[in-house]
């Protein structure tokens, strides 16, 4: 299989660490021309440094913060009169870990507005062009908690739950315009995420890091945590033509722990 994005234009959210920078970094490799998307400029101006350019590409960054979903709509907007996105890659960091008894409801409001309705501004500005290109990929890095709740995660198993029945929905809206909309279920993945999830259960349990890091590890079938890079190569078929009649689906990338079908 030669996958190849010659030609095809990405924006990829979260992109200065972790999973969404790797998914930049090999979609840069293999031709696409990518637009970075993160809320630290120094950082973004570090990544695109490490993108591929041997096929003439012209990357370039936003800079933007899921935070203020209006200002994310602003830029977006004025950047697609001129551009035309045939991937995009929904990446944000999730919420705080905790109880969902304890959580506030202002958590639960500011984390809606992060994912899903970032998402959806995102979306609407980038389908009209796709729809002209008769080519559209929407990829959505979400959580394996939409197929099986992670504990004390109350507020981000909400949310990646809506995230999940929204791109359903959408998939079925845009599946005649040769635009597919589908989900990645990362495991363990060894970012900065996973760090504070540590922490975390460092905190509650009383345990050492190295014994957190075990009990992580027993948890999962291939006994180890993932790379980013490992996640990214999932992201990035399914932006690919390769994959052109999988929609609407919730890919976990998790090896083996997800213990629902």
């Amino acid at each position: 299989m030669n996958i190849n994005f010659t030609n095809k234009h990405a924006l990829v959210c979260g992109s200065t660490a972790g999973i969404g920078r790797a998914t930049a970094i090999i979609l840069a490799r293999l031709g696409a021309t990518v637009t970075l998307v993160a809320r630290n400029e120094d950082k973004l101006k570090e990544t695109l440094t490490t993108l591929s350019r041997e096929n003439g590409q012209n990357h370039d960054y936003l800079v933007a913060d899921f935070s203020n979903p209006k200002a994310l709509r602003s830029t977006i907007e004025k950047v697609v009169e001129n551009k035309t996105f045939h991937i995009l890659i929904n990446n944000t960091g999730g919420p705080k870990g905790g109880p969902i008894l304890s959580a506030k409801t202002d958590e639960f409001e500011k984390a809606f507005a992060m994912h899903v309705i970032c998402n959806q501004i995102l979306v609407q500005a980038l389908v009209p062009g796709m729809k002209k290109a008769n080519f559209g990929r929407v990829i959505n890095i979400i959580s394996t908690s939409v197929k099986q709740p992670i504990d004390n995660l109350g507020v981000s198993n909400t949310i990646r739950g809506a995230v999940a029945s929204w791109s359903k929905t959408m998939a079925n809206e845009l599946g005649p315009f040769g635009i597919t909309v589908n989900n990645v279920l990362p495991g363990f993945t060894a970012t900065g995420r996973l760090d504070d999830v540590i922490d975390n259960r460092m905190h509650r349990s009383g345990k050492s890091k190295d014994q957190v890091i075990e009990t992580m590890h027993n948890a999962v079938p291939a006994r180890r945590f993932a790379k980013p890079e490992e996640v990214a190569q999932a992201v990035v078929f399914l932006a690919s033509e390769s994959a052109s009649y999988i929609n609407g689906v919730n890919l976990p990338v998790d090896g083996g722990r997800t213990k629902a079908l």
